[in-house]
């Protein structure tokens, strides 16, 4: 089973309901959790984390999660005789952005169609709607076991009672007709998060933090994979600030330009629109780079209008 995503969320008083047959139960007035699924019945137990206590269900990979601002974590477990128990983990985090993030990181199988963004494969269910994300697990496989995952999922997405934006930097990415690899977009709240993704240094040259914001993605270029790197700052000057800081650490022979060739025959640019930093790496011709940029750069102007 592939490593399943936790992240850290704000405290949710949890009152027990069930969405698929049983007897229903509040979980603090806005959110419930089913109680039973496809004869699976929930043992009675939540368990729940913050901020405080998430080392202790993530020992190790706390750090990880708590940059994409979580809050609370409530974990419900399900057994049902001769089946695998399963497991669901409703995660709170700050904003919708951030429960997107944390779906986005990891992200890689088919969509399901389960809030407003889903994946399932190696029997884990990954979805996040408004400022939750959410994970349900087993630990074993089979068409019972992946149904009743499913409907566990589509009951805890129907208790959430609001839906939320995607991160708006999203938006000014190239799609498809310029080479967007599926699956590939990552968004990304720390230059640890980003190191996990497409590592460039040990520092945190390009200033991340919890008032910025970036989105990675890959392009496919004359059968080339290439990274669009975009990231928003809270104004200007911190852009500005945050471009020089990689232009020096990253492309010291760069000499003034807003691109460089690397030992590999690559090129890499770095320029500023507005607020935003654009990066390219890997591309094998200038005009390949050029092309990427100039649509991003036209979204970003425009709607920043």
């Amino acid at each position: 089973m592939r490593k399943i995503l936790l992240i850290v969320l704000v405290w949710i008083s949890i009152i027990p309901q069930s969405a698929v047959g049983g007897e229903k139960e509040n979980v603090n007035s806005k959110i419930t959790l089913p109680s039973e699924v496809a004869g699976w019945t929930w043992d009675g137990k939540d368990a729940k984390y913050n901020s405080r206590t998430l080392f202790d269900y993530i020992d190790g990979a706390a750090e990880l999660y708590l940059a994409y601002g979580f809050q609370n974590l409530v974990v419900r477990r399900f057994e049902k005789p001769g089946q695998p128990p399963i497991m669901t983990e409703l995660y709170e985090m700050a904003s919708s952005e951030d429960a997107y993030g944390v779906f986005s990181f990891e992200r890689q199988d088919e969509p399901v169609g389960i809030g407003q963004g889903s994946e399932l494969g190696g029997g884990l269910l990954r979805f996040w709607k408004g400022k939750y994300f959410v994970s349900v697990y087993a630990e074993g496989e089979g068409k019972e076991v992946e149904a009743a995952i499913l409907n566990s999922g589509r009951a805890v997405a129907n208790s959430i009672p609001a839906t939320g934006p995607e991160p708006k930097i999203i938006q000014f990415l190239p799609g498809q007709k310029f080479g967007l690899v599926d699956k590939s977009i990552r968004y990304l709240k720390s230059h640890v998060l980003l190191n996990q993704r497409f590592f460039l240094s040990h520092e945190n040259i390009l200033s991340l933090s919890r008032e910025t914001e970036a989105a990675l993605a890959t392009y496919l270029s004359n059968r080339q994979k290439v990274q669009l790197l975009l990231i928003r700052y809270p104004n200007s000057s911190k852009a500005r600030e945050a471009l020089q800081s990689f232009t020096k650490a990253y492309m010291p022979d760069a000499a003034g330009k807003d691109r460089v060739k690397t030992e590999d025959g690559r090129w890499t640019f770095a320029r500023q629109a507005n607020d935003y930093i654009l990066i390219i790496f890997g591309a094998s011709k200038e005009g390949d780079a050029e092309e990427l940029l100039k649509p991003t750069e036209e979204k970003i102007l425009s709607g920043q209008r």
